[in-house]
């Protein structure tokens, strides 16, 4: 499907102490779309992850994002550029309230800068506008009547909800989720489920790693599935998930959840 595609990846390699995590030769996430990122576990995939976003570095590789090569950035150039993740663990700052949680989120903040933080008249505007900008993103995810409290109180779920609502602080042209319903308590799944979908109603384009297969099959636009670190499908969530080699990358892993079980479902 990727005839329009924001990410590009090109021969990623990264090993450790001789072992393949990652071994990509070639993959295109497609714009404005959502997108699984699916595999057993230790397929590689949050490693993958951590390679585009700058967290880690490849052995050799070379990707970009609209255009623009990003191999070799730091994290916060990634995401200055449009490109913003989450993560499977949450890393929200519990010490900080919910709302001090959101203003970490904003790229254009000139007070951060040293010789600017004395002076109240440079940065006081763009910090109103901020918060203005935090509570409404909140609001959205219905987080507003949270805002002054200490994130080290959120539930999992709610913890799931701040940080993909911190990561809008940042006007993302690409969102990137790792495992985005690991932990939620099954009231507040439907609720992610929406706001995902939402992501790409604004314009979007969302890449997720995800071991449910159901949310995968009603979410999905795209689906590429890694094992041993390579890419060894791609497609619509209906022809991937009817892919012998895929469902064999998931039974031969002995993986908690029975393709074969979803397949016969949809027959």
């Amino acid at each position: 499907m990727p005839s329009d595609a924001i990410l590009i990846a090109d021969g990623v390699h990264r090993h450790f102490a001789g072992v393949t995590a990652v071994d990509v030769e070639h993959v295109e996430i497609p714009r404005g779309r959502i997108t699984a990122l699916i595999g057993p576990n230790g397929a590689g995939k949050t490693t993958f992850f951590n390679l585009l976003t700058g967290f880690d570095r490849p052995q050799r590789g070379t990707w970009s994002f609209d255009g623009t090569p990003v191999q070799g950035l730091p994290p916060y150039r990634v995401a200055r550029l449009g490109m913003v993740r989450t993560f499977q663990l949450t890393k929200v700052l519990g010490r900080l309230t919910v709302l001090d949680n959101m203003l970490l989120g904003s790229n254009r903040q000139p007070g951060e800068r040293l010789r600017n933080a004395l002076l109240g008249v440079v940065w006081k505007k763009q910090d109103r506008t901020d918060r203005e900008r935090a509570r409404e993103i909140l609001a959205r995810f219905k987080l507003d009547g949270k805002a002054d409290d200490y994130a080290a109180g959120l539930s999992g779920g709610q913890r799931k909800l701040l940080e993909m609502a911190r990561a809008l602080m940042n006007e993302p042209t690409l969102v990137m989720l790792d495992e985005p319903m690991a932990g939620v308590n099954p009231a507040l799944t439907q609720s992610l489920l929406g706001h995902i979908a939402d992501l790409r109603e604004r314009g979007m384009t969302v890449l997720f790693v995800e071991h449910d297969m159901h949310m995968v099959r009603n979410l999905a636009d795209w689906v590429v599935v890694m094992a041993a670190g390579r890419i060894i499908a791609e497609g619509t969530p209906e022809s991937v998930l009817s892919s012998e080699a895929v469902v064999d990358a998931y039974l031969g892993a002995h993986h908690d959840t029975d393709l074969r079980s979803l397949i016969e479902e949809d027959a």
